[in-house]
């Protein structure tokens, strides 16, 4: 059978892969295994590109979160206010940061935090709000900014929109932002790593000296800190996956809309309902996510996997449906758009490489599904 995976990880290699062994020998000639010039080199490139004063590369995208957090103040008895549906990620690192998660709704259309229920669950102990940038468009952050108590940060989980913008403006410009770089981003080291982004030199340092275990240099330890550094590996690999990012994020855009001329029949017989843009937002489509109508979403899953499409979901359970999370006492019904999401959405294969002809399948494989 004639496989369509949910990302190519095999298609997005053969792009890089003769770069990437180069740079596999620069990093083992040096011995440069933890930081080195790879590191410096790409967290220069990846400002740059995301437009923002700093880039610290770190482990992975929860350690990128988790630091962003305790540099903007959050620890042991604080409120941090997340989206019910968001990767568990989001909650985990809340809590790994010593504080409380405080869940609230999503939008019904995009899925994103909606901004009106995350300024209405703002309370005396709240010490941030974590918007997430979901499936590849960013959620609202100059809203949240301008309407927050003194003392309340914005700190954006921007793991899944590499090179989007909202009104112009990128995640972590003017503030802070944490992003992840797992396999499957847009982009995607060959392992764990993130990044921390933001303007703020005084909280990069923080970020930085935390992520060494508390300090700058060797035996120097300023701050209580843990290990999470971005190796110089991954640095190559992300190096050369990154020049080829804008092109990339094209490539979806085509993919994205081709789905969208693709599915017009079963949006027209309101089989599915497609993907929302929020005016303003440069969508990097790190998915592509519909939501089905009147069938059994796991039931057009297993139809589109058994047929050797890729689908998934994204994600089955909200944060308070979780056993990890059921402490924070929340029920089903509590956040009703998020838990419509959860049973209804599917994500369809999509990656910069997936052809027409694919895309065509799996149109045509999801009609015979929802029939």
């Amino acid at each position: 059978m004639n496989q369509i995976p949910l990302v190519d990880l095999k298609a997005a290699h053969a792009e890089v892969a003769a770069e990437v062994q180069a740079g596999f020998e620069r990093v083992l000639a040096r011995t440069a295994f933890i930081g080195g010039e790879e590191v410096q080199a790409f967290e220069r490139e990846y400002a740059r590109f995301a437009g923002v004063a700093h880039c610290v590369g770190v482990a992975n995208g929860t350690d990128a979160l988790e630091l962003a957090l305790r540099a903007s103040g959050v620890g042991a008895g604080d409120e941090v206010v997340i989206p019910a549906n968001t990767f568990i990620a989001t909650a985990g690192a809340v809590a790994r940061a010593g504080a409380r998660p405080v869940l609230v709704d999503c939008l019904p259309d995009s899925y994103l935090m909606d901004p009106e229920a995350a300024l209405a669950a703002v309370g005396p102990a709240t010490r941030a709000v974590v918007p997430v940038h979901l499936y590849g468009q960013c959620a609202e952050v100059a809203k949240l900014a301008a309407a927050l108590p003194p003392g309340v940060a914005v700190v954006e989980d921007a793991a899944q929109s590499q090179g989007a913008t909202r009104d112009g403006r990128s995640p972590g410009s003017g503030g802070i932002a944490a992003t992840s770089f797992y396999p499957g981003k847009n982009l995607g080291a060959y392992g764990d790593a993130g990044a921390v982004l933001t303007d703020d030199a005084e909280r990069a340092d923080l970020v930085r000296a935390i992520a060494n275990h508390g300090g700058v240099a060797k035996y120097r330890h300023d701050v209580a800190g843990f290990n999470s550094r971005l190796d110089g590996l991954q640095a190559v690999v992300l190096r050369a996956k990154l020049a080829r990012l804008a092109d990339g994020n094209r490539a979806r855009r085509a993919a994205a809309e081709r789905y969208d001329a693709l599915l017009a029949d079963l949006i027209a017989a309101g089989r599915v309902v497609p993907p929302v843009t929020v005016p303003g937002n440069e969508h990097v489509w790190h998915l592509y996510v519909l939501r089905v109508v009147g069938a059994d979403r796991d039931a057009v899953v297993a139809g589109l996997n058994a047929e050797g499409i890729g689908a998934g979901v994204h994600y089955p359970a909200p944060v308070h449906l979780t056993a990890a999370f059921g402490h924070l006492g929340h029920r089903r019904g509590d956040f009703p758009n998020a838990e419509e999401a959860a049973d209804r959405i599917v994500s369809l294969p999509l990656y910069p490489q997936i052809t027409a002809e694919q895309q065509q399948r799996v149109v045509d494989t999801l009609a015979a599904a929802l029939r």
